[in-house]
């Protein structure tokens, strides 16, 4: 915690946007100074170097350019950003895959003082700057097994690459997330939500208790049960037999 100012940047190419969320600085948060507002990526990011905020409200979807592409184009990322963005899956899941923090549109004052709070408790915490540089590189990176998921969890941040996870079993509101090397992480996240946030990267949830790797699956017959590499039988549902069943044959023959 610091009692110095806390300079920002709004980017965003809503008017609307910027202003209200210039309002509500203002009105309620003397420890924010506002150092400059942009309206569009480009002009962002002349202001960055010129003004060298330490923390940016940054648009996810602009005209010209998205937030993730501009923050690319930084050879070196020196502050923290609260991205801002209408309800879009895809960029709700970029953000939330990567830890990052976000607001949504419209506005909402509660979210902004616990965004606000969390930047607070995070300063000058360099592992949460680099979670940005994560995602980027994860953006950057065709091999999705390639990419690395990262989970807050008590003990800091939690970065795992999803080829090294070999699967998921969920215990009430927590999940153990068995590695390649033996080990298992305790993380509180439900399996519904791992399991969004897994979606489409190779992963699926056979049963109500686990979600498993593709990478990983040693051997399955159109059973109920399915080997892991690491040697763990997990079980199949029997209402989703079918569903995995097809997933299966699906992902094999796209990594064949």
């Amino acid at each position: 915690m610091t009692s110095e100012k806390i300079n920002c940047l709004i980017i965003d190419d809503d008017p609307f946007i910027r202003e209200l969320l210039q309002d509500k600085l203002n009105q309620y948060f003397p420890e924010v100074h506002l150092l400059s507002t942009a309206c569009s990526g480009r002009e962002g990011l002349q202001k960055i170097a010129s003004l060298q905020p330490e923390l940016i409200f940054l648009d996810v979807e602009m005209a010209d350019m998205t937030g993730f592409e501009m923050l690319a184009q930084l050879s070196d990322i020196t502050f923290q950003t609260i991205f801002i963005t209408s309800y879009s899956h895809y960029a709700i899941k970029a953000i939330r895959f990567n830890a990052l923090d976000y607001l949504l549109k419209p506005l909402d004052l509660g979210e902004l003082k616990k965004a606000i709070n969390r930047y607070k408790k995070h300063i000058n915490i360099r592992p949460h700057k680099e979670n940005l540089v994560l995602a980027l590189r994860n953006m950057s990176i065709k091999n999705i097994a390639d990419h690395m998921l990262i989970l807050k969890t008590q003990d800091g941040d939690l970065k795992l690459v999803i080829k090294d996870i070999i699967h998921i079993e969920g215990d009430r509101n927590y999940s153990y997330i068995y590695l390649k090397n033996g080990s298992k992480k305790l993380v509180s996240k439900t399996l519904s939500d791992l399991e969004e946030l897994l979606d489409s990267k190779g992963f699926y949830r056979c049963h109500r208790s686990h979600i498993l790797n593709r990478e990983h699956i040693i051997n399955y017959s159109k059973g109920t049960i399915v080997e892991l590499s690491n040697t763990i039988n997990v079980p199949v549902s029997r209402r989703k037999k079918k569903q995995f069943s097809e997933w299966y044959e699906n992902n094999r023959i796209k990594n064949s």
